[in-house]
C-alpha cells in the first residue's frame, strides 16, 4: 500500500528502560543496528501496527509497554534504487512512518527475538537515547535523528530502579542469561 508519492506507510519505535536508555537491535546477518518498525497493513491504525510490529519483531506485548508519545506527524525518508526491487522502481519512494515512544514496563527478558520464523534481529542491546547514528544505515539517519529529537520532549527523568526478589517481579518465570546490564548486545538462543 501506498500514497500518492510512492511512500509506504509505516511505524517506527523507540523503546526506553527506566533509565531513559533506547532498544536497538542488530539486523539479522548485517553489521547494522536500528529501531524495530514496519508496515501498517490495510485498515490498522498506526498504534495497532505499532503493537503488531513490536511483538513481532521483538516479542514483547502490550502489558511489557506503556506509550508515552508519538511524532505529530509522518516522517519520511527514501530509499535507494539499489536497496528497491526492480518491479517496483519508479513507484516506491521509501516509507512515511509515525514514531511511538515506549516505556519498557515488563523484563529484559521478555524480549523474544525468535517469536516468528523470520526474525528480524539477532542480538540487542540498551543505549543511551542519544547515542552516535553511525550505527544506522545512512538513508534512515535523518529520520532517526528527527524521532529521537522530537519525541525527546516526553523524557521524564530515570526512574529509580527498584530492586525486587524475582518472585515478584512479573514474567517472574524468565531466566536472567539476556539481562541489559552486560557491556554487550544480548542474543537469543
Amino acid at each position: 500500500m501506498l500514497d500518492r508519492e510512492g511512500f509506504r506507510p509505516n511505524v517506527g519505535i523507540i523503546l526506553l528502560n527506566a533509565q531513559n536508555e533506547v532498544w536497538w537491535g542488530k539486523r539479522v546477518k548485517e553489521h547494522s543496528w536500528q529501531f524495530p518498525q514496519g508496515g501498517i497493513k490495510h485498515g490498522e491504525t498506526p498504534e495497532q501496527a505499532m503493537f503488531r510490529e513490536l511483538e513481532e519483531e521483538i516479542g514483547l506485548k502490550a502489558e511489557h509497554v506503556k506509550i508515552i508519545g508519538r511524532t505529530r506527524d509522518w516522517l519520511r525518508y527514501e530509499v535507494p534504487d539499489h536497496f528497491i526491487k526492480r518491479e517496483v522502481r519508479g513507484h516506491y519512494r521509501g516509507q512515511k512512518q509515525i514514531w511511538f515512544l515506549l516505556r519498557m514496563v515488563g523484563r529484559d527478558c521478555d524480549v523474544n527475538l525468535r517469536l516468528t520464523s523470520h526474525p528480524e534481529f539477532d542480538a540487542w542491546r540498551w543505549h543511551d537515547y542519544w547515542v552516535p547514528l553511525d550505527v544506522v544505515i545512512e538513508f534512515k539517519r535523518e529520520v532517526y535523528q528527527l524521532a529521537l529529537k522530537e519525541l525527546s520532549r516526553f523524557l521524564a527523568r530515570p526512574q529509580a530502579v527498584l530492586r525486587r526478589p524475582a518472585s515478584l517481579l512479573p514474567g517472574a518465570a524468565c531466566d536472567n542469561e539476556n539481562h541489559a546490564e552486560s557491556p554487550t548486545p544480548h542474543t537469543d538462543k
